[in-house]
């Protein structure tokens, strides 16, 4: 059997995968963050490594399995963040996540250095608060006593496979997450580090997906459950290995949409996608080889799940999904942009914040909600308009993550978006069938990687009412007319705020 950890930005799911494929079981143990107003979002890599150890215990625990029948481990991780290492590996202060914008400032100093266009073509990215790079710089500029103890930093994945294995590493999913790693010749982009002003020393060597990194120590083993001796394969992003747990490996697989915290609409590339306006980015794939373009937004699942507690008047997340289901809301002049952490694509404003516009004394709680809904299929959709601009197929989209169990939230997005929609039978583990895939792989369990596309079904086709889209049209346009009259607002309102 393989074991898959999937550390998320809530908490790290464990699952335990039989060398033929079959999930066995899965347990989940949650962990908080530190959300901050001034855009700070951390968390305690203990916390990660915590979680790891007592759900691989009690996974093994509650299906009696041995730690000896593990043949393998592997990990997906959340992705572009920074965890700062001293000497010794441990942290010098909590992990600066994903989601965290401070480092605004920064990025806009290293603009000044290197220019927007090149560091989307060598990186595949725009350069945005949101990746590591910047927020080393503003872990220099702002902690000068932490930043002189850091000897290297690494992802939240990197982390618990060092923890295991007492080696540190990264992947080239993970690395090409950070602002700072060259797609063309698969290492770091050393200009661009130069440009920040960052040691070179920071950055870990990067090996494959599927590489053992080191076998789990004894101090390791007692901690987990596993046996000392067990491969660890060093695994990669959760926006890479989702596609592969989605079955997403090569071009001939079609888009996918990740609904969960954060979301995106994604593909699977032999070339990294160049968007001449910037609204996606191009991770690596962990199938070698291969690249995912990718179009992200902060708060998607994150925005329902928001709108949920503050406006459900005490109905269950299940009950208020399907009360919007029963109402209207944009074609009913009422708007929710869901930029509740600021916004990735297409915009990349880090002082972008959510708002309803348009609300009226006849809107009620459901009306809301069904904005929110509808905001996050519409931002979603820029997205795949960058696809289509680049003649890439998006004419069917599989959807993963929690929100793909919502048959409104479904029709929504297939109104919307103009195109046959389907949950996967995995909505809530690709990131852990892609990890085992790639435990797998890197052991020798499995063959390669066309394993992936065998390990999940495909629910029936939600399909889109030609009518309704085109309802929503105009809708869409005002839509995105709500923010580009907000934008220069939205800097006002933050210089208002923080000085």
């Amino acid at each position: 059997m393989l074991i898959a950890h999937d550390l998320g930005t809530t908490g790290n799911k464990a699952t335990l995968v039989s060398n033929d494929g079959k999930m066995l079981a899965a347990k989940t143990v949650n962990y908080g963050a530190d959300w901050g107003t001034d855009g700070r979002a951390e968390q305690n890599p203990h916390d990660w490594w915590d979680a790891v150890c007592r759900a691989s215990r009690e996974l093994l625990a509650e299906t009696n399995t041995a730690g000896t029948d593990i043949d393998g481990v592997s990990f997906s991780g959340q992705m572009m963040g920074v965890v700062p290492l001293d000497s010794h590996g441990e942290p010098v202060r909590p992990a600066i996540i994903w989601a965290d914008t401070r480092s605004t400032k920064e990025t806009n100093t290293l603009l000044e250095r290197v220019s927007m266009e090149d560091c989307y073509r060598i990186t595949g990215h725009r350069l945005n608060p949101t990746y590591s790079l910047t927020k080393l710089m503003w872990l220099r500029e702002n902690e000068p006593d932490n930043f002189a103890k850091t000897a290297t930093f690494c992802l939240a994945k990197d982390y618990t496979a060092f923890k295991l294995t007492g080696v540190l590493a990264t992947d080239p999913s993970d690395a090409s997450s950070t602002n700072a790693y060259d797609q063309a010749s698969g290492d770091w982009a050393w200009e661009i580090i130069d440009a920040a002003g960052l040691p070179r020393s920071l950055f870990p060597k990067i090996v494959p997906s599927t590489h053992v990194i080191g076998t789990v120590t004894a101090e390791a083993a007692r901690a987990t459950g596993l046996a000392e001796g067990t491969p660890v394969v060093i695994g990669g992003g959760d926006g890479p290995v989702a596609a592969l747990g989605a079955g997403v490996i090569d071009e001939s697989s079609g888009a996918y949409a990740y609904l969960g915290s954060s979301s995106w609409v994604s593909l699977s590339a032999s070339r990294p996608l160049l968007d001449p306006k910037m609204r996606s980015m191009t991770f690596n794939h962990v199938v070698p080889g291969q690249f995912v373009p990718t179009a992200t937004m902060q708060a998607g699942g994150a925005s329902v799940s928001r709108g949920q507690e503050v406006l459900s008047g005490g109905k269950s997340y299940e009950q208020f999904l399907g009360a919007a289901g029963n109402v209207e809301a944009a074609t009913q002049g009422l708007f929710f942009l869901p930029y509740l952490i600021g916004e990735r694509s297409p915009y990349w404003n880090p002082l972008a914040r959510g708002v309803f516009a348009g609300l009226h004394m006849d809107h009620q709680q459901p009306h809301m909600m069904r904005a929110v809904l509808e905001g996050v299929a519409f931002n979603l959709r820029t997205g795949l308009e960058a696809f289509s601009d680049a003649g890439l197929d998006v004419s069917h989209i599989d959807c993963i993550g929690g929100l793909a169990k919502s048959p409104v939230m479904l029709q929504i997005l297939a109104n919307v978006w103009n195109v046959p929609v389907a949950a996967r039978d995995i909505v809530d583990e690709a990131n852990s069938i892609g990890a085992a895939v790639l435990a797998g792989v890197g052991t020798g369990v499995f063959e390669d990687f066309s394993i992936a596309t065998r390990l999940s079904q495909q629910d029936p086709d939600t399909a889109p009412d030609p009518a309704v889209h085109e309802a929503l049209e105009q809708p869409y346009r005002l839509f995105l007319d709500a923010y580009t009259r907000l934008e220069p607002w939205f800097a006002d309102m933050h210089q208002t705020v923080n000085g």
